[in-house]
């Protein structure tokens, strides 16, 4: 298994391009190639037509989103998104670059189906320089930290993706993020 797939066997997207414009992301890359995006458009987030999107109960996790992020310019989508597939009893593993403002608002509305839900966030450097570099859109790294913290406080689990790995050490990332993980943390 490669890809997404080494997470779940399932993912769901409910938008086109992502605000965070990361210089690496390969969902970008493949928008950019296919035509659907270019390097100018990737970061206007649109809606993806739910025609035909199944939110039925499926045999195994769901990555949401997998091709871009949860941001507070989408944050609304996702909300309803996730709520559909929870409903089904579906399990969730929630990956993003975490706004502290969604993420709240994910674990107050989930709270009740926090047995279900798996939360990844990346983070891939300590140093905001570092992040601002690679990942101009996304958020600092104050505000992933506060975000993991809120999410593991109100008891869901916690998982770390330092995918890219941003810093040449990651001594300081680890030694931040750990007390916060409930699950692993992958380099």
């Amino acid at each position: 298994l490669f890809g997404t797939k080494e997470w779940a066997p399932y993912n769901f997207n409910f938008m086109s391009g992502c605000s965070n414009d990361c210089t690496y992301c390969y969902a970008k890359e493949m928008a950019i190639r296919f035509k659907r995006k270019t390097s100018d458009t990737w970061k206007d987030e649109e809606p993806v037509s739910m025609k035909g999107k199944s939110f039925c109960k499926r045999d195994g996790r769901i990555m949401i989103p997998s091709s871009h992020d949860i941001t507070p310019g989408n944050i609304d989508l996702a909300l309803e998104v996730m709520s559909k597939l929870l409903e089904n009893e579906n399990e969730l593993l929630i990956v993003t670059k975490p706004h502290f403002s969604c993420v709240k608002r994910i674990v107050d509305q989930f709270e009740d189906f926090k047995s279900a839900i798996q939360m990844r966030f990346t983070i891939g450097s300590v140093s905001d320089d570092v992040l601002k570099l690679w990942e101009p859109g996304a958020t600092g790294f104050d505000d992933r930290l506060k975000s993991l913290r809120y999410a593991y406080e109100h008891g869901f689990s916690t998982t770390i993706s330092a995918e890219p790995l941003l810093d040449e050490m990651p001594d300081a990332l680890y030694d931040a993020l750990h007390p916060y993980v409930t699950g692993s943390i992958w380099i």
